[in-house]
């Protein structure tokens, strides 16, 4: 889809098609509200909108304030995903969210999404789950038992962490044809194996840059070359757990030289970056980082591995924008 009055391309937000060059520097893997399935209904979890409003504008007003001007809201439809909420905090702090369609992993989904006449249950076909994300996207966003509301602007899914399941499989086929319907891009978190679960949308004929493979600054990762063979392969390669240290993640100053080797390599319009920050946690952890995270503590290690003004500012506002751009 291409906005011919605004001369160029549009990315889907929560208050409608903007076009792209107007997004600034994004955080392209964030969670604005995250609600564990089911916390909603738990006797010890306050889930007050007024207060959950005022805590992630204050966030995101310190983002824009810091250079800021688009948060990827990337939880897909289950993890709390309220996109009125959202649309008031894009109107009342100036920063662009664009949401996201999809769900994931296998254990995260509800009973609804197997075939329960089977023995053993068998996942949604991947056709099912296409046309259920596609819908959010050609049709708007669901807010339960309602209405539709804005177009999410891409799919997001995740493969179970010791290895893609025949149900994760028919998700990851499911949203890249959804995104080869609907011109949006797919995120994806990967499992055990980022290259071949990459494989698996590319099979679909989803162009490789229509992907970004998110959690590639994982230890398990790095040792393996991935982030390397993501870029080669033509998809982006997201380094989006920026902050976060200890026995699953690299450390930063390992991300900002992963960064500056993949610079290096040729693959500057491959990178994004994001710290996996969680506004609000609701039944589960939180994530308590700046969305300015990145500006202001992570850019400063990439000048200092001597990245140039150009290359941060093609990693934060030029690739994203691609990324995101509806085709």
């Amino acid at each position: 889809m291409k906005d011919v009055s605004a001369g160029g391309a549009v990315v889907n937000t929560v208050l409608g098609p903007v076009p792209a060059r107007e997004l600034g520097v994004v955080a392209v893997h964030e969670a604005l509200l995250s609600v564990v399935p089911g916390a909603e209904y738990a006797y010890d979890v306050t889930i007050d909108r007024a207060e959950i409003f005022e805590i992630l504008a204050a966030k995101l007003r310190e983002f824009r304030e810091c250079g800021g001007g688009t948060i990827v809201d990337a939880t897909g439809m289950f993890h709390g995903r309220d996109v009125r909420l959202y649309e008031t905090l894009s109107r009342a702090t100036g920063v662009h969210i664009v949401a996201s369609t999809g769900m994931g992993p296998e254990e995260m989904l509800g009973g609804y999404f197997l075939t329960p006449q089977t023995n053993p249950p068998t996942p949604w076909p991947a056709d099912k789950f296409a046309g259920l994300f596609g819908e959010e996207v050609t049709e708007g966003m669901v807010v339960p038992r309602v209405e539709r509301r804005g177009a999410a602007g891409l799919v997001a899914t995740t493969a179970t962490r010791a290895g893609m399941t025949a149900t994760d499989e028919s998700l990851f086929r499911g949203a890249a044809r959804a995104a080869n319907v609907s011109g949006v891009p797919v995120s994806v978190r990967f499992g055990a194996d980022a290259v071949r679960d990459l494989a698996v949308l590319l099979d679909e004929r989803l162009p490789a840059d229509r992907v970004v493979v998110g959690g590639l600054d994982r230890k398990d990762a790095v040792a393996a070359a991935a982030p390397l063979e993501i870029a080669r392969r033509g998809a982006y390669v997201a380094v989006d757990n920026i902050g976060t240290e200890g026995d699953e993640f690299v450390t930063d100053d390992e991300r900002a030289t992963l960064i500056r080797d993949l610079v290096d390599a040729g693959f500057a319009d491959r990178i994004l970056l994001s710290a996996n920050v969680i506004g609000v946690a609701k039944g589960g952890p939180g994530r308590d980082l700046p969305y300015s995270h990145v500006l202001t503590a992570f850019v400063p290690l990439l000048t200092a591995q001597g990245l140039s003004v150009r290359d941060v500012r093609r990693i934060l506002t030029d690739n994203p924008r691609e990324l995101l751009s509806v085709r």
